[in-house]
């Protein structure tokens, strides 16, 4: 795949940004506010034996909850940051700090969020690095495991960046001023004299200069400076941030080095696998398991209760082998001698063809609630000029990412270890506490790089499982390895939805109305969609069109879910998009100027209620205005030849605004290529530019892949599709040849998402030019349902 080039705008200076949930909603609602430096946050300096040095910066009760975490930061802020001096001296680096500085001015930096690809392993250590005043290719950097003082530890949300971004760069600006300080006293020279770089202190006038490493023990015995007066980098005084910065364990990945969860090897070590009813929520009725512990190398088969709810243990059969291969083969025999039979309980009777029935039938009935009423919605449909409806829907989708879930454990002496490819590390922890009774300080947590979370791992229930099986195991170290069929049939999956849609349009092709009655999956006791499956009063164009009505019906299911890149709009941008698509089309207008008149004049736009994030509509017209000229879209739009289409989507979420104009050909027996995908993106301050393209190709190729392929169908409780042959994903051959990205200037913007921002706008983008190719309307996902041929 070709990318042309990335780019800023040509007017402004080149510092391009970044990168939900106790899970999901937790990390959503913390993404929206910087966080800053509180009260409970200090700085800890740590004289090492041997002369070296160490810097971390801490925070009190890192465990509190998050609205209470919010409130200090916002009312307390850096003022109220404490420094502390920790005169303990160490005989080797602790990842509980963030830099480590020997005396031959070896630098350790530490990654503390987990890393899934989304490239924070690398990001995160270049903000110190920056600041720090070192070349990254001169530092090592090493995984932090689970350590309350690193405060939140998490992949989720895109909030690795937004959050981290003051805090980790004033701990290299802080380190950096007290070897500043140390090189000072020890010339009797002002600190103001002295300059950095290369991880060395200079003093121009007497051309003195030490290392980071000769000033080690003399900067140990200074006492940390206050936080808060600590002076940050001016962006064009940048180094590193903005710049392109190889991946830390790109060398590794590419050599098949061991670096994930699955490759975890320890002495003694036993394997797990768990057999769980393929119809969701089922139980074990009997288990015949005699024969299994004759097989060869199996150490141990039993029925596991469920216990920590559905995200915990689900009733299952475990084995243990001291292989993965004499595990799966005893597997295979269990499951296909009929040892096992199974209690399938009330998800039996549920089906997606069933929801599809009855999300039709509750469309025509009055809505169980109503989520927004502005105006009068039916008062301004009868006046319109035209009014257009349609129905769109789509199917829930599995995460499916490449490495199976697994994690290792190890219980011994009353302790609990757990290497976990794990996107919230926290939660592995206090779930593993739940579920087997080790109290939470006796839990270590060795973060492991995943193989793909994209949400799925935000929910801990392997390692759960792993911690059960280990605990009956006490000293011999245990690998629990879901296959392939296990990932697909028990994931939490991303909903699926329905829209009802009704919009009024003026004699000029003005939009005068919107009604949208949303169908859902959720309980129906208390009317609240299944997690994921919500639909924001403030979801777009909520608050741009005076009539506007929203209301929300609920179907009870079943089907465990949970957040996928870019929850909840990864499909409302297809739907809203699609939608707007659809009237410009009644109202023969361009799609783009559509947009821009339903956006408005640049203004601030606050939630409904407070509740939620505001709208810089200035960014989102950039954003839309940007890709539009990138892509040529004048000379395109409405001048193409049959089978060749352009068509436009964007969104804002997770702070980033996003825009994207795919152009594709659509020949007459339906054979679709997407030859191009433009990319403007406006999320502040890039961090590291390989990472942001990594980002947001990858989130482009995930977009277009769902719309095009991905489809999870339940028959009776029981997902259909096992494994890739039948749950396709996207293919090398499917991937255009050029996606081109540009980044809006940030213009003072803090860094915000990035590994999600860009997915939801590709959907609509595809679709929408196949229909500007073909005039084939694509109202259900997946596409390749739609026949596209054309005459």
């Amino acid at each position: 795949m070709k990318t042309s080039h990335i780019s800023h705008d040509d007017t402004t200076p080149a510092t391009p940004t970044a990168e939900h949930m106790t899970g999901a909603d937790e990390c959503m609602a913390m993404a929206q506010k910087p966080h800053n430096l509180d009260r409970r946050a200090f700085l800890r300096v740590s004289a090492l034996a041997g002369g070296g040095l160490a810097f971390g910066l801490y925070f009190k009760n890192a465990t509190a909850s998050a609205a209470e975490s919010q409130a200090n930061s916002s009312e307390h802020a850096e003022e109220e940051a404490i420094a502390a001096v920790d005169t303990d001296a160490r005989a080797e680096f602790s990842p509980s700090v963030f830099i480590h500085i020997t005396p031959d001015n070896k630098i350790t930096l530490v990654a503390k969020n987990p890393e899934v690809g989304q490239g924070v392993k690398t990001s995160l250590p270049m903000l110190i690095a920056e600041e720090l005043d070192v070349d990254f290719d001169k530092i090592t950097v090493v995984q932090g495991d689970l350590d309350e003082r690193y405060n939140r530890q998490q992949a989720g949300g895109s909030t690795s960046i937004p959050s981290n971004y003051d805090p980790l760069r004033r701990a290299g600006a802080t380190a950096r001023a007290m070897l500043i300080a140390a090189a000072a006293k020890t010339w009797s020279v002002p600190e103001s004299e002295c300059a950095t770089a290369n991880a060395t202190v200079t003093h121009a006038a007497s051309k003195r200069s030490l290392t980071y490493g000769q000033l080690t023990a003399a900067a140990a015995k200074l006492p940390p400076p206050d936080l808060k007066k600590v002076a940050l980098k001016n962006p064009e005084d940048f180094k590193l941030i903005g710049k392109r910065i190889t991946g830390v364990d790109n060398k590794d990945l590419v050599a098949g080095r061991p670096l994930f969860g699955i490759d975890i090897r320890q002495p003694g070590m036993k394997f797990a696998v768990i057999i769980k009813c393929p119809v969701l929520g089922g139980k074990v009725k009997t288990a015949n398991l005699d024969a299994a512990k004759k097989l060869p190398g199996v150490r141990d088969a039993y029925i596991l209760e469920a216990k920590g709810g559905v995200d915990g243990i689900l009733s299952s059969v475990v084995i243990v082998a001291d292989s993965t291969w004499e595990a799966f083969s005893a597997r295979d025999q269990l499951e296909t001698s009929g040892a096992i039979t199974w209690d399938e309980g009330k998800a039996v009777s549920q089906s997606s063809a069933g929801f599809a029935r009855q999300a039709l039938a509750l469309s025509k009935q009055t809505a169980a609630s109503i989520t927004a009423n502005d105006g009068d919605v039916t008062g301004a449909l009868a006046k319109s000029a035209k009014v257009v409806e349609a129905a769109y829907a789509y199917p829930f989708i599995s995460h499916a990412q490449l490495e199976p879930q697994n994690c290792t454990a190890l219980f011994k002496d009353g302790k609990l270890i757990l290497w976990a490819p794990t996107q919230t590390p926290a939660n592995a922890r206090d779930l593993s506490n739940r579920v087997t009774g080790i109290p939470k300080e006796n839990i270590t947590v060795h973060i492991i790089r995943a193989g793909g979370g994209f949400g799925r791992r935000l929910t801990n229930d392997p390692c759960a499982e792993a911690a059960v099986i280990a605990q009956r195991m006490p000293g011999a170290p245990v690998q629990l390895i879901w296959n392939r069929a296990d990932d697909m049939l028990h994931d939490f999956y991303r909903p699926g939805g329905f829209h009802f849609l009704k919009a009024g349009l003026d004699d000029k092709g003005k939009v005068t109305a919107w009604r949208n009655h949303f169908v859902t999956y959720g309980f129906n006791s208390t009317q609240r969609p299944l997690s994921a499956g919500g639909l924001d009063e403030n979801e777009f164009p909520s608050r741009f069109i005076p009539n506007y009505y929203l209301e929300q019906s609920i179907m009870s299911c079943s089907m465990p879910t949970g957040a996928l890149r870019a929850p909840t709009s990864n499909a409302v941008a297809w739907v809203v998009n699609s939608f707007i698509d659809e009237l410009a089309a009644a109202a023969g207008r361009d799609p783009v100027k559509l947009h821009l008149e339903l956006l408005g004049e640049p203004r601030s736009v606050p939630p409904r209620n407070g509740r939620g994030a505001g709208y810089d509509v200035a960014r989102m017209r950039r954003t839309l205005e940007l890709a539009v000229e990138k892509s040529g879209w004048a000379s395109k739009w409405g001048k193409l030849p049959r089978g060749q289409g352009i068509g436009v989507g964007l969104h804002y979420c997770h702070g980033g605004y996003s825009a994207q104009v795919a152009e594709v050909t659509v020949s007459k027996d339906g054979k679709l290529k997407v030859n191009k995908v433009t990319v403007a993106i406006d999320v502040g301050q890039i961090v590291n530019l390989n990472g942001a393209e990594s980002q947001i190709q990858g989130s482009v190729l995930d977009g277009l892949g769902a719309a095009w392929h991905q489809e999870m169908p339940f028959e009776g409780g029981r997902a259909q599709s096992e494994n890739y042959d039948s749950y396709p994903i996207l293919t090398m051959s499917e991937v255009p040849p050029e996606v081109d990205i540009h980044y809006l200037p940030p213009i003072g913007e803090r860094p915000t998402g990035l590994g999600e921002p860009a997915y939801p706008p590709a959907l609509p983008a595809v679709c929408s030019a196949i229909f500007n190719a073909t005039g084939i309307r694509i109202r259900e996902l997946p596409f390749s349902k739609t026949k596209l041929a054309w005459a």
